[in-house]
């Protein structure tokens, strides 16, 4: 069984930064693609950023600029890097991976940017 256990999240003020990371057990060799998505109250979820195996990025408009994302294959661990953060960001943010057949969920964890 696979599991994705994030941690990270928090309250911070604007302009501040913080660092998402997902951590990934049981027995899989490596997803085709990591990506965080986040959902504000009473939106849709959207897709903040995406990795592929060679490892390429994308960004949603939103974030570019602002946000990284990584991976530790080694660490079997995805991570959003978030900086200059806007109270525009504040969601829960989820991590995916995806291999051949199947998606995986994180738990979410909630940002706050806030004065």
């Amino acid at each position: 069984q696979v599991q994705l256990v994030e941690s990270g999240g928090g309250l911070v003020q604007p302009g501040g930064s913080l660092r998402l990371s997902c951590a990934a057990s049981g027995n899989i060799f490596r997803f085709t693609t990591g990506a965080w998505y986040r959902q504000a109250p009473g939106n849709q979820r959207e897709l903040v950023a995406t990795i592929v195996s060679d490892g390429s990025t994308n960004y949603a408009d939103s974030v570019k600029g602002r946000f990284t994302i990584s991976r530790d294959n080694a660490k079997r661990t995805l991570y959003l890097q978030m900086n200059s953060l806007k109270p525009e960001d504040t969601a829960v943010y989820y991590c995916n991976g995806r291999t051949l057949f199947q998606a995986y969920w994180g738990q979410g964890t909630q940002v706050t940017v806030s004065s």
